[in-house]
């Protein structure tokens, strides 16, 4: 019988975090305009939107597109998504992927 190494729980961490996140994108812009956009990010409803790894990389997408100079109009929850989940083979869940948008221009 093979011995595990010392790492073996590694494996089954990253393959949950490789569940968790499953077709999870990252944050994006959805709507540019000459004055500003929307940018939105998935998050997880308990931990809260502003908690999000996504949110720094929104606001990096924000940054970047105003050369740093924006201010956010508003914010909040928008339209997500559900997907098909089979953790287990022959086992479907619906999971609801949770977004939040962020409204800004640019100044």
């Amino acid at each position: 019988m093979k011995r595990w190494s010392r790492h073996h729980w590694l494996l089954p961490v990253l393959v949950g975090m490789w569940l968790f996140t499953g077709c999870a994108q990252g944050a994006r812009l959805v709507q540019e305009t000459e004055k500003g956009g929307i940018a939105v990010y998935p998050y997880v409803p308990e931990r809260g939107a502003m908690t999000s790894s996504f949110r720094a990389e929104a606001m990096r997408l924000i940054d970047r597109r105003c050369g740093g100079r924006y201010r956010i109009v508003r914010e909040g929850e928008t339209k997500g998504r559900d997907r098909v989940s089979t953790v287990v083979p022959g086992a479907e869940e619906i999971v609801r992927d949770h977004r939040w948008g962020v409204q800004f221009e640019c100044r």
